[in-house]
């Protein structure tokens, strides 16, 4: 039985940044000073991010 979940703000927000600047994973880590772990468990939605990894990709995304 597939489970149906809806992706939570800021991985949709990582996915679609990703998508837009043709970034890797391991990219994104590097520039926004987040682990390569975190940002794949952010996507997945196996982890809730601590506020400080929020804050620093979001900068990051919106060019802080």
């Amino acid at each position: 039985m597939s489970e149906s979940r809806e992706l939570s703000a800021l991985a949709e927000q990582i996915i679609q940044y990703q998508k837009r600047h043709d970034q890797t994973d391991n990219e994104l880590a590097f520039s926004s000073h987040v682990s390569v772990e975190h940002i794949h468990a952010i996507k997945a939605m196996e982890m809730t991010p601590p506020e400080d990894d929020v804050k620093r990709i979001q900068d990051y995304i919106k060019g802080k």
